[in-house]
């Protein structure tokens, strides 16, 4: 668990189960959806079928963000290429109020330095797209490089968008002051 004021990520519990439901699943079309990769498709499920599907609990690689004691979204990471350590994070702020309110900031933070201080990585980062102008400035603001735009390469509603990979070094994250 790691903590910065009221904001808080940590692995999720049983009990973070149904409002991680009510965040993703429960509407056909979240907010949040229009923000992340909106060109893949989401579907609503029910509860039961959540239950089923998603085991989110005691995951090393998934944890929950929480705001005043409230669930409000989940940083996760997956191995691009584990051989070579090669990871991607990401990150959800799926309830709306605790949007361009740092919040996204502070859990992106807290949880790069998890990433760097219990695994032997030399590089962390994340794919984004280019209408999802607040996560490229999450990026910038802890200090990463955009690595790679590949154009024009994502389709949503009638409109092409740039594909965005940023990343930052382990040596680039201890000198930076967002590290301490």
């Amino acid at each position: 668990m790691y903590k910065d004021k009221e904001l808080t990520i940590r692995p999720a519990k049983k009990e973070d189960l149904r409002s991680l439901w009510e965040l993703i699943y429960s509407d056909e079309s979240p907010e949040w959806k229009k923000w992340d990769a909106p060109y893949y498709e989401h579907k609503r499920i029910s509860w039961d079928d959540y239950l089923l599907r998603d085991n989110v609990i005691d995951q090393e690689d998934d944890w929950v963000i929480e705001a005043h004691g409230k669930v409000i979204g989940k940083v996760n990471y997956y191995w691009e290429h584990k051989l070579s350590n090669w990871l991607e994070m990401g990150i959800g702020i799926l309830d709306p109020h605790y949007w361009s309110g740092g919040f996204g900031t502070r859990a992106l933070k807290l949880w790069t330095n998890h990433l760097f201080n219990t695994l032997p990585l030399v590089r962390v980062g994340f794919t984004t797209w280019s209408g999802n102008v607040r996560m490229i400035a999450v990026g910038e603001k802890l200090g990463m490089t955009m690595e790679a735009r590949l154009r024009k390469c994502r389709y949503y509603n009638g409109v092409y968008y740039d594909s965005i990979r940023m990343g930052l070094l382990r040596e680039e994250w201890e000198s930076n002051m967002f590290y301490k």
